[in-house]
Formats: C-alpha cells, sequence, structure tokens
C-alpha cells in the first residue's frame, strides 16, 4: 500500500477516535474513575499525534488533504464494488480493477476524496 495512504488511513482513524472521546459526555466519568485514565491529557495526546503525522505527508497531499477535511469532514473513501462510499458514485471501471491496487494515490472524480481499493 502506498505509504501517503497508509498515513491517511491512520490520520483519519486518529480523528475520528479522538471524535468519539469528545463525545462522551456520561462515560467520561467512568473512563476517568474507573480506567484511571484523564480524557483530555488523552485527546491533547491525539491532536498531537495527528499534527505530526499530517506534517509528515507530502506537501501537495498535505494540502489536499486539508481541503478535502474541512470541506468533506473525511478525506478518504473506500471503494466497494466500484462505488465511491464517500459520495456513493461508481467509479471508472480501470480505476477499480486496477492490478497495483492501493499502490498509488488516486482520487474520486466525483467528490475529490482520496480513494483506497477493498475487494
Amino acid at each position: 500500500m502506498n505509504s501517503q495512504l497508509e498515513l491517511l488511513l491512520e490520520i483519519q482513524d486518529l480523528k475520528s477516535q479522538k471524535r468519539e472521546l469528545e463525545e462522551l459526555s456520561e462515560e467520561r466519568e467512568v473512563e476517568e474513575g474507573v480506567f484511571a485514565m484523564k480524557v483530555d491529557d488523552a485527546l491533547q495526546d491525539l491532536t498531537s499525534k495527528i499534527e505530526e503525522m499530517e506534517a509528515a505527508l507530502d506537501p501537495r497531499v498535505q494540502s489536499r488533504y486539508r481541503r478535502l477535511a474541512g470541506r468533506r469532514g473525511r478525506a478518504v473513501g473506500p471503494v466497494i464494488k466500484g462505488i465511491c462510499y464517500g459520495c456513493f458514485v461508481s467509479v471508472p471501471t480501470a480505476l477499480a480493477s486496477d492490478a497495483d491496487r492501493n499502490e498509488e494515490l488516486r482520487f474520486c472524480e466525483s467528490c475529490g476524496r482520496f480513494l483506497y481499493l477493498i475487494d
């Protein structure tokens, strides 16, 4: 898999985890009391890790990623059975059936998201 695509997927996963932690309200007391976990510290750690990983992206990829993440939330979308699950539009057959899947960065022609192909 393309290293930039791997980074993008990891960043998206960390952002998802961060969102879940931010949305916890009732569970926050349980997390902090039972597990002795400081949610605010965890959020700061996630934020710094996300920033570090974003800085590691190639400048062109980073620029496109920031534009997409700002507009669409999720900058990376899976392609399942020839459909971009970011916008639910069919991607060209040549893209969906390429032999060197996920070895280079690809983009959805409709929504612009980075794509990763799933069998």
